[in-house]
């Protein structure tokens, strides 16, 4: 069988957000178990280096928050068998008292309504595989409230409920519903995208702990979860640091 034969033949994995930090490393670590990898992401020239550095992948523009955009999208695709729903992030850190609501509607945006466009997008052609999985990469942050983090946590909660509710609602299908929920994650932007470039509040989030999660550690997690026979499914996975044993209690060596 040629190269090309067996491109045609693989499992499409679609990963939105794939363009730093978690899902480039869950488009790496897919591609390199045999999928078909399709990375969406807002910045072109990030997700187009990623996918002519992989094995079987391609890059598609996206923002998972444009409906329309993201209907033409799954019009797009032959197929698709695995959907990682990894597109989303923080804004802020204000109290409830005084947060911005504008912060808090781009997260609801981007979190649960993102995920939802794209979910129901690709519904029909991940039942249609015959074994389908949606996963949605949620945060610890959707289990468990922490001062400063309200609008964030709301809408984690909500991507988490979505999560739930779906797997719910598709039992008897041939559909797995996969949460993966991560806790302290070093990534290369998270933070700072959340403290909107100030790279001093960005670096306190992670001062003192020895060694908090990267993105190849969550990527390794869905990857895992993925690849499970398919009648295993993983309904949700908390994953954190050792010295992180709530969102609010870290152990710190300075």
């Amino acid at each position: 069988m040629t190269a090309e034969e067996r491109a045609a033949g693989a499992r499409i994995a679609v990963v939105t957000g794939a363009s730093s930090g978690i899902g480039a490393a869950t488009a790496r670590q897919l591609a390199d178990a045999g999928y078909r990898v399709v990375l969406t992401a807002r910045r072109r020239d990030r997700i187009e280096e990623l996918a002519a550095a992989l094995p079987n992948a391609e890059a598609y523009v996206l923002d998972v928050t444009d409906r329309a955009a993201v209907d033409a999208f799954a019009a797009s695709l032959d197929r698709c068998d695995v959907l990682v729903n990894n597109a989303g992030g923080a804004l802020g850190a204000d109290p409830v008292a005084t947060g911005d609501p504008a912060d808090w509607r781009a997260m609801y945006e981007v979190n649960v309504l993102g995920t939802l466009h794209i979910t129901q997008a690709l519904l029909p052609a991940l039942t249609a595989s015959g074994d389908g999985t949606v996963v949605v990469v949620s945060s610890t942050a959707g289990h468990g409230t922490y001062e400063g983090g309200g609008g964030y946590v709301a809408a984690k909660h909500g991507e988490h409920v979505l999560a739930e509710t779906l797997r719910l609602e598709l039992c008897g299908q041939p559909v797995r519903v996969i949460e993966i929920a991560p806790g302290m994650v070093k990534t290369e932007g998270f933070a700072t995208t959340r403290f909107r470039g100030d790279t001093a509040k960005a670096a306190k989030v992670y001062e003192g702990v020895a060694e908090p999660l990267d993105a190849d550690d969550v990527a390794a997690t869905i990857t895992w979860a993925v690849t499970r026979p398919p009648h295993v499914n993983i309904d949700l996975l908390v994953v954190r640091p050792r010295a992180q044993a709530s969102n609010s209690k870290v152990h710190r060596t300075s």
